[in-house]
């Protein structure tokens, strides 16, 4: 058996990236990638600083009313920034853009829609940081490119924030433990909008893996197959072309938390089970100069750029109880959307993304059904359906993108704040389910050999808790 080495918590390319970039907006950096010590250098768990505790089973205080500030509002954050003001007993207090007009642009919106006027933030790298100052802020929504979400999540947290950070959280190893470690010294929750973990099929397998619908689990299977070749070369969609520009420095599976946190999720990662070791393995990055090449002229600032990064990047994921899980990236290919979104045991296998009834999904479970055949997901995920997809699918629907997932993730981040629970992803989630990143780029380094995946809860994985298996509950009545 290979020897599976450590990985150091020094990042491997992420913390490089946005230790010398600009923190704030909507900008792009151009640092070089650092790798840090040798893996030799530090263990995997590192002990607690002084003034450290857990957040494990932390409760949010009660908030009466949610406040929410907004740092990055391109088309992600303004969307969300929306969704956010529709939610029952939630306000948006500040926006900010290192773009000042489009601070201005989503104030504007929110006051047409019979809104409070948010204050607004930009013109400058650190606007956000001025921002943070307000007393009036409980919450801070990060929806800025991926190089920039370690420092300000780090940044909100010390400013006795919560933050909610979208995909990834951080980039690099260190970069993750940093939020851990800054989360349980300020006493504030950091999580990750992972907003398909809310996903409706997503949900109702999550549910029925915890009924015991597939016996013991055995494999998953999640990805991020979504043709961006179209997005990656706009010269609008994308500010700076910031996300084609991490194909041409980073050799990683860039975005694989879509597909991973909800396998995760069933399996109890973190709750009775743990991400062990990852091993990578990648194509030749083929598929977007071949799109530049057939659809854009030579004049085209793309032509500039070399592309080193994997059409496709497959990691393969062991846990600690001996699950496997295959975990996918994929935005340079032509096919159809799919997040793949399987999970089999000693009784059955769910697949979505494969059926032909009208939740996407196909099903096969012992005893209900036999003869080898697929049946259809519809009538198991009316049985299954989470509570809060019955409670307010219909307000997710009207008010939310993505099928009204995103509108699920923030009416319960609000309600879990203004009840004072514990959050379903707490920082520890956010910190595993997006290692992946750092940690494929090391594997694909040393030839796919497998590398070590630590743990952030310290040892506390061992223990059960709840997660998005959550037991149905109100949204405080709106003062």
């Amino acid at each position: 058996m290979p020897e599976i080495p450590e990985v150091t918590r020094r990042l491997l390319l992420g913390g490089a990236l946005a230790g010398g970039a600009a923190a704030a907006g909507l900008g792009s950096a151009q640092a070089a990638a650092v790798p840090g010590p040798s893996p030799e250098q530090t263990d995997l768990s590192p002990r607690r600083g002084p003034g450290q505790k857990s957040m494990i089973d932390v409760p949010f205080d009660e908030h009466r009313t949610v406040r929410v500030g907004v740092i990055g509002l391109g088309n992600r954050g303004s969307g969300m920034t929306e969704g956010w003001s529709a939610v029952p007993g939630c306000t948006v207090t500040a926006v900010c853009d290192v773009r000042a007009d489009r601070a201005r642009r989503v104030a504007d919106r929110l006051v047409s829609r019979g809104r409070p006027r948010p204050a607004e933030y930009g013109g400058s790298d650190d606007a956000y940081t001025r921002m943070l100052r307000r007393e009036d802020v409980d919450l801070v929504y990060i929806a800025t490119p991926w190089e920039f979400h370690h420092r300000q999540g780090r940044d909100a947290l010390r400013a006795g924030k919560h933050a909610l950070v979208e995909l990834p959280v951080a980039t690099g190893l260190e970069e993750l433990w940093d939020l851990v470690d800054t989360s349980e010294r300020t006493r504030r929750h950091l999580m990750l909008a992972e907003n398909c973990s809310y996903g409706r099929n997503e949900l109702a397998m999550l549910k029925m893996a915890h009924d015991g619908l597939f016996g013991d689990l055995t494999h998953g299977h999640g990805g991020y197959l979504h043709d961006l070749r179209e997005l990656l070369f706009s010269d609008t969609y994308y500010t700076d072309a910031w996300r084609r520009r991490w194909h041409t420095r980073s050799t990683a599976s860039l975005y694989p938390m879509h597909g991973l946190a909800p396998i995760a999720a069933a399996m109890d990662v973190n709750r009775g089970d743990r991400l062990t070791t990852l091993r990578a393995t990648a194509t030749e990055p083929r598929g977007l100069a071949d799109y530049r090449a057939r659809f854009l002229p030579r004049s085209h600032p793309s032509w500039k750029e070399t592309y080193i990064n994997g059409d496709l990047v497959t990691c393969l994921i062991d846990t600690a109880q001996g699950r496997t899980v295959r975990a996918e990236h994929d935005v340079s290919s032509p096919r159809p959307y799919s997040r793949i979104n399987t999970l089999a045991g000693t009784r059955g296998i769910f697949e979505d993304y494969a059926g032909t009834s009208a939740t996407g999904g196909r099903i096969y479970v012992e005893p209900d059904h036999s003869g080898h055949t697929w049946r259809d997901f519809d009538a198991y995920r009316k049985e299954f359906d989470h509570w809060l997809w019955t409670k307010i699918g219909d307000d997710a629907g009207n008010n939310g993108g993505h099928g009204g997932m995103d509108y699920v993730l923030q009416w319960r981040t609000v309600q879990l704040m203004r009840a004072g629970l514990v959050p379903d992803i707490d920082v520890y989630d956010a910190a595993v389910w997006c290692s992946p990143v750092p940690l494929s780029a090391r594997s694909l380094a040393e030839g796919g050999r497998p590398v070590r995946i630590p743990d952030f809860t310290r040892g506390a994985w061992v223990n059960r808790r709840p997660g998005l298996d959550t037991r149905p509950s109100e949204m405080p009545p709106v003062p």
